[in-house]
């Protein structure tokens, strides 16, 4: 590693002579391997963009020309160069550096949101603030993994187009984002990749008209009027380096297109037919896989779904280019021609479902809860408005823990709360996700959401009974506290009034498993006691409990009402237990909450 401690800032790498570069870029791979085996993290991504991003930084002069990374994932080499080598021991880990870029981190980083197809909006916003201020930086958009295939990036592109600001759009052309790239793009870009492409890139830089660059993809930004070169060898350092310097010169916006492979240089990841490695927890360097395997959450869901998918043809799935992450696979392979992937395009997946819904489907959405943050117009007007019985299943809801704040799918029950018509559950366990999974596609006069968090399953909590749809966990004589928890948390609830019964007061815990809008018999439950607590894992304002104490005012329950969730914040990452704990969402947190909230009732005496 002799050359890679060598280097502490980019300017370092302009030092280096070629040969150096090659083993430099060995050196990042061994590096990689053996570091996100040990923490997880985005793996196969960062060992596709090695020679491109030292490249990158031996061509422009970051900070003061800007580099903006599209998917974030693809950051560690980046960070690498920049004199972060260091924190890499402690990568996605409480305290620890993030793996995605980070203001906080480094002058280098600039962009810290990691959802797809939005570098090429920053970077259109910076040229435009540059060439104001008359000055010559450069802006760098590397974009790709899949991520041209959402909507923002070419409504940047159109606006790039025919301008005379010093843009240069570097496309990672991995062929991939998860799985392989899908849609027209896709195919654009693989009749390219078949091309003998290098000889022309290399005749493009020299000057030479008679072996022009491939007419499909010239033609294709051309029309849009971008500057297009290549393809180019993303593993070719120098060949790089000549394109890199070709359009840094270039005067206006241009698309540099570089052939990577995703997971060059590591076997397990190279030969994973999956998604190369794309994202892994802890592994085995020697064979990349887990150290650890636990069924999980997503598990539940796909197997409910596949039975779901035998018994109704008109079940049909759609993935926004997450069709493994989010546990749709099986039911794809069983029923390839009732499964749809969009891509990186989660506006389009929405409304598209509501199409499929209108033609006599029901629709199961399965999507990362953060990143249906992006399609919120299309649920509230392309899907609430007309009634649509579109099924959106929430995957990663609540704190998911390392990937930080762009991907804690926190939001959700507070925005998609004011959807007319919409009704969203959060299940306690597997059974009760399968249980609810099948209520949802049952509804036939409206859109209805599934939500559950990044986690391992653990046993299934019984109810004692149901009254109203919501169940009884928990139902002393004579009780005085209504506990009322939100899907997941309801072992945590369960566990803080074992706590409070402990000091006398006897504590009833209901799971209201629909909890937009909330069940009107919380009301009538609620004015049996003298403290009201809610429990959930999103944001406060305007979530569940929000809605709870608003369900007991119009019913003119006076009970006093506690609702405890996240703060209005941009959560850090770190581990879900330790920041659910850090946020009072444990058995600690809710006991000692509601033991406050007694001691400012005038009335409240003690058991």
């Amino acid at each position: 590693m002799a050359l890679l401690e060598s280097i502490t800032e980019p300017a370092d790498l302009r030092r280096l002579a070629a040969a150096q570069l090659t083993e430099l870029a060995g050196e990042i791979r061994e590096f990689l391997i053996r570091a996100v085996c040990h923490t997880g993290g985005h793996l196969g991504p960062n060992l596709g963009v090695v020679e491109l991003t030292i490249a990158l930084h031996r061509v422009f002069g970051s900070p003061f020309d800007r580099l903006v990374f599209d998917t974030g994932h693809q950051s560690y080499v980046h960070k690498l160069l920049t004199g972060r080598r260091a924190g890499f021991a402690g990568l996605r880990q409480e305290g620890g550096l993030s793996g995605y870029p980070s203001r906080a981190e480094s002058v280098h980083d600039l962009v810290e949101n990691s959802h797809a197809s939005t570098a090429l909006s920053y970077a259109d916003g910076l040229a435009k603030a540059f060439a104001l201020d008359g000055s010559d930086r450069r802006v760098v958009a590397v974009i790709g993994d899949g991520a041209l295939t959402g909507g923002l990036a070419w409504e940047a592109l159109n606006n790039l187009g025919g301008c005379d600001r010093p843009v240069v759009v570097v496309l990672n052309d991995n062929g991939r984002s998860y799985e392989p790239t899908v849609g027209g793009l896709a195919g654009q870009l693989a009749a390219s990749r078949r091309r003998s492409g290098y000889a022309d890139v290399l005749a493009l830089l020299e000057g030479d008209s008679e072996r022009p660059a491939p007419p499909t993809l010239s033609e294709l930004f051309g029309g849009l009027g971008l500057g297009y070169l290549g393809p180019v060898d993303g593993h070719d350092i120098a060949a790089l380096e000549r394109a890199f310097a070709a359009a840094r010169e270039y005067g206006r916006p241009v698309v540099v297109h570089c052939l990577t492979r995703k997971g060059l240089g590591y076997g397990p990841a190279e030969t994973d037919d999956a998604d190369r490695l794309h994202s892994i927890g802890v592994v085995d360097p020697a064979t990349g896989t887990p150290v650890k395997s636990e069924r999980t959450w997503t598990h539940a869901f796909s197997d409910e779904l596949v039975a779901l998918g035998s018994e109704r043809a008109d079940v049909v799935a759609v993935s926004a280019a997450m069709v493994r992450p989010t546990g749709l696979y099986p039911f794809a392979v069983k029923f390839p021609d009732r499964a749809y992937d969009v891509g990186i395009a989660e506006q389009h997946a929405v409304t598209s479902a509501a199409g499929l819904a209108m033609g006599g489907k029901h629709p199961v959405v399965a999507i990362y809860a953060t990143f249906l943050n992006r399609a919120f117009d299309q649920v509230m007007t392309d899907v609430g408005l007309h009634r649509l019985p579109v099924t959106f299943v929430l995957d990663r809801a609540g704190v998911t823990g390392p990937d930080g704040p762009s991907h804690h799918g926190m939001w959700d029950m507070a925005a998609l709360g004011v959807v007319p018509g919409l009704r969203l559950a959060a299940p306690r366990d597997a059974g009760t996700l399968r249980e609810e999974l099948r209520e949802a596609v049952d509804v036939a006069d409206g859109p209805t959401v599934l939500r559950f968090p990044k986690a391992s399953l653990s046993d299934d909590i019984p109810a004692l009974h149901r009254a109203g749809g919501v169940d009884l966990l928990r139902r002393p004589e004579r009780p005085d506290i209504l506990l009322v928890s939100v899907g997941v948390l309801a072992g945590a609830a369960l566990a803080a009034a074992d706590e409070l019964a402990a000091l006398g007061h006897r504590v009833t815990v209901v799971d209201p498993r629909w909890v937009h809008p909330a069940p009107p018999v919380l009301a009538e439950l609620a004015a049996e006691h003298r403290l009201v607590v809610t429990v959930e894992d999103g944001v406060r304002e305007g979530g569940a409990g929000a809605a709870i104490a608003a369900l007991l005012a119009d019913a003119g329950v006076e009970v006093p009402v506690r609702v405890l969730g996240l703060p209005r914040e941009f959560l850090p990452h770190a581990g879900r237990g330790s920041l659910l704990s850090r946020y009072g969402l444990d058995a600690a947190g809710i006991a000692a909450a509601t033991l406050d909230s007694l001691g400012r009732i005038p009335t409240a005496t003690t058991a």
